[in-house]
């Protein structure tokens, strides 16, 4: 199958997604951290090396929740914020983004979360956090605000929000909610393992909420380490170890390569677009939102090969622009330049 699409598959592509989606039923609800990323003024180098650091918006759902805000989508987001300068500047941001805060709380007994981020020369990140604890890891249960999550299509999630109470019964009840109020579940594992108390927590933390969700996103990475080190780029090893039954769509992403799908039906792999890549942070937020974004418009989309893939390769182009600026918020991408990106965009 051909990994390039045509002017006519762009603009069908694009007729599925136009405008903002108002109504209640494509809403995509984003739940667990929102934080500071201190990002390195240079690239290449470790944390210890760094000259300066450029302060930018980050947290994996939060992310998620701008980007489908900035494709024109309808996104609100749910997390817990320090009552401090930082809190008050990220649920700013979010608001200019027309992400709906309403179930954003304060607390004046936690800071908010740092984060600091680098890729160093050999490629691999690097993270610091500062979260001791954070104000993301102190929202209760009875904070949750209930009336955004029974509004929501998509309820998308991560696994950091896990870790430690109240956090994670807040997560699992906001989990329960969601299914009850017939939303889709989206899981993006999202590792960060200097974040747990062991490899073997993480794993068991991942994994014990992993049967619930009907759309997941995983990294090469994330399998090696779920399997044990088995290979992430075997068929076999996904499909045996990690896809379930009740799975609408599982997707392996593979950096600037694109990505692998698997649901009941099918399976292949969309490949990457080439972009000049200065900052990976908020690449694979970028891809969720795009397919949410996809998703929100119209589920039917599981069930067509050819409109999946479409959807695919536009959370492609989401992600190969938003390495191309540094920070996670404020390089994601409108619709507009996605849809530029694709006009004239070379894959991998």
């Amino acid at each position: 199958m051909a990994n390039s699409l045509s002017p006519g598959m762009i603009k069908d592509l694009s007729k599925g997604f136009e405008g903002k989606c108002e109504a209640k039923d494509s809403l995509v609800v984003c739940f667990g951290e929102v934080l500071i990323d201190f990002v390195p003024t240079v690239g290449g180098v470790s944390l210890a090396e760094a000259p300066a650091f450029k302060k930018a918006p980050g947290g994996a759902p939060a992310n998620v929740a701008v980007g489908m805000s900035r494709l024109g989508g309808s996104s609100a987001f749910i997390g817990k914020v320090g009552d401090d300068e930082f809190g008050y500047m990220l649920v700013d941001v979010l608001k200019q983004n027309n992400v709906d805060c309403s179930g954003v709380r304060f607390d004046s007994k936690a800071r908010t979360a740092l984060a600091f981020v680098t890729l160093r020369a050999d490629g691999e990140r690097e993270f610091l956090f500062f979260r001791h604890p954070s104000a993301d890891m102190l929202l209760t249960e009875r904070e949750l605000e209930v009336k955004v999550i029974e509004q929501a299509k998509i309820f998308h999630y991560g696994s950091i929000s896990l870790i430690d109470e109240p956090s994670k019964s807040a997560h699992l009840a906001a989990l329960k909610l969601a299914r009850k109020s017939g939303c889709l579940l989206s899981y993006d594992p999202n590792l960060r393992l200097a974040l747990w108390p062991s490899p073997e927590a993480a794993r068991d933390g991942i994994m014990s909420i992993w049967d619930q969700a009907d759309i997941v996103k995983i990294s090469e990475d994330e399998i090696t380490f779920l399997t044990g080190g088995d290979d992430p780029y075997d068929d076999n090893v996904v499909l045996k170890k990690l896809f379930r039954p009740n799975f609408k769509l599982l997707i392996v992403t593979e950096g600037p390569h694109g990505c692998r799908y698997y649901t009941q039906k099918f399976r292949g792999r969309v490949a990457g677009i080439k972009s000049n890549s200065v900052d990976t942070t908020g690449a694979g937020d970028a891809f969720v939102s795009g397919i949410l974004f996809g998703l929100a418009s119209d589920l039917s989309i599981f069930q067509d090969e050819q409109r999946l893939r479409d959807a695919l390769r536009f959370a492609n182009a989401c992600g190969a622009l938003t390495v191309m600026e540094r920070g996670a918020i404020p390089a994601l991408p409108t619709k507009e330049a996605v849809e530029n990106l694709l006009s004239k965009a070379t894959s991998v």
